[in-house]
């Protein structure tokens, strides 16, 4: 009887730890999840700042668009080899993020001359597509990390036609057709980067929430585009 015990006790000991190392995960992965969302509000923030400063002088930010554009990626790949370095990763998640609002404000003088109404309908979509792309990703039950490589593929096409485009082609029709097919991509990826943030499959928040801004940012970056090509006005 007394080895009965004595079993019984180390079971239930050896439960309760299982337990207590169960709980610690979830606590530790609900802690990166707000945390992921904490720089990602705040990235939003920067950008909108970054833009409204960029507006007050618009002529000056066209002309300088590509060294801001430049620095734009160059601030993206410093913070994987940054990631881990605590305040610095930070300084270079701000600056990004104040840049990429920045990198927006020729595209934004350009739809707001034609209407005004474009910005804040683009928003609205971009939120709408964000809302509906999370609850997807929290309710499937498929894992959306299967999408990875084909996301990714489908991301460096847009790249190169948008490069092509941009110093070869130089066609509006084909930019409609890469934004509308941004859209597409991004939005799938917005799903794809929740699953991956909220089943702890990142390793750093301030990556997983530059990962979700970078879906976003080329969303409401696209809609712009589609609804400045079909404004009538």
């Amino acid at each position: 009887m007394g080895i009965y015990d004595r079993n019984y006790t180390q079971n239930e000991r050896e439960n309760s730890e299982a337990f207590a190392r169960e709980y610690a995960g979830d606590t530790a992965l609900v802690n990166f999840v707000k945390t992921t969302y904490k720089f990602f509000a705040g990235s939003l923030l920067l950008a909108t700042i970054g833009a409204l400063v960029g507006l007050q002088n618009p002529t000056l930010v066209a002309e300088y668009k590509f060294p801001i554009f430049i620095v734009e990626l160059a601030l993206i790949f410093a913070l994987g080899f940054v990631q881990n370095k605590p305040g610095i990763n930070i300084a270079v998640f701000a600056a990004f993020s104040f840049i990429s609002g920045l990198a927006l404000v020729p595209l934004l003088a350009f739809v707001m001359i034609k209407n005004s109404a474009i910005v804040p309908q683009a928003l609205a979509m971009t939120t709408i597509i964000f809302g509906i792309m999370s609850v997807f990703a929290l309710k499937t039950s498929h894992d959306l990390g299967n999408m990875g490589k084909a996301l990714f593929y489908s991301a460096l096409v847009i790249f190169v036609f948008a490069l092509l485009n941009v110093f070869f082609f130089k066609s509006p029709m084909l930019q409609f057709a890469i934004a509308s097919f941004v859209v597409i991509v991004f939005s799938l990826y917005i799903a794809y980067d929740t699953q991956n943030i909220i089943r702890g499959r990142y390793d750093n928040p301030l990556v997983a929430a530059m990962a979700l801004y970078l879906d976003v940012l080329n969303v409401f970056t696209a809609l712009l585009q589609i609804l400045g090509f079909t404004n009538r006005d």
